[in-house]
């Protein structure tokens, strides 16, 4: 038998993980068919946007991933993808609206996500604290001696 349930870390795909999955399944859906669309067809008119949504794309399914996966393997695999989310967002989000001649056309990060109801800004921060508690509660649970 293995631990009882209130001493076992959670699941990175339990509770409300399993929102971030859907959230990150939905995403990597959304701007992957959305990069393949563009690149197949207009590829020309701003490759940098449209690789940078295929990088999204990328990005989100690891996330899913590593949020699916979990275990402590799962959980860095899902910290990367976040931290590299959030940090596209934001360089991407702010090139965006400061140098606009730069992206002709918008990527699932441009201005912070503001075509995607600002998610794409949102979610890699939820994500982020998600595993940030889910750490802190395997480290209670290796804390706590075993019941006898």
């Amino acid at each position: 038998m293995g631990e009882p349930a209130e001493r076992r870390p959670a699941d990175t795909a339990s509770g409300p993980g399993r929102v971030l999955v859907a959230l990150y399944a939905l995403f990597t859906l959304a701007a992957g068919a959305r990069a393949a669309v563009q690149v197949a067809t207009r590829f020309d008119e701003a490759p940098v946007a449209y690789l940078l949504s295929a990088l999204a794309a990328v990005i989100y399914l690891m996330a899913t991933i590593g949020l699916v996966r979990g275990g402590r393997t799962g959980r860095r695999t899902a910290m990367v993808a976040c931290s590299v989310e959030l940090a596209g967002v934001l360089v991407v989000g702010t090139l965006s609206l400061v140098d606009r001649a730069a992206f002709p056309d918008a990527t699932v990060w441009s201005g912070y996500g503001r075509g995607y109801g600002f998610v794409p800004l949102v979610l890699p921060v939820l994500g982020l604290l998600w595993l940030r508690h889910l750490a802190e509660l395997a480290a209670e649970s290796k804390s706590v001696p075993p019941e006898v």
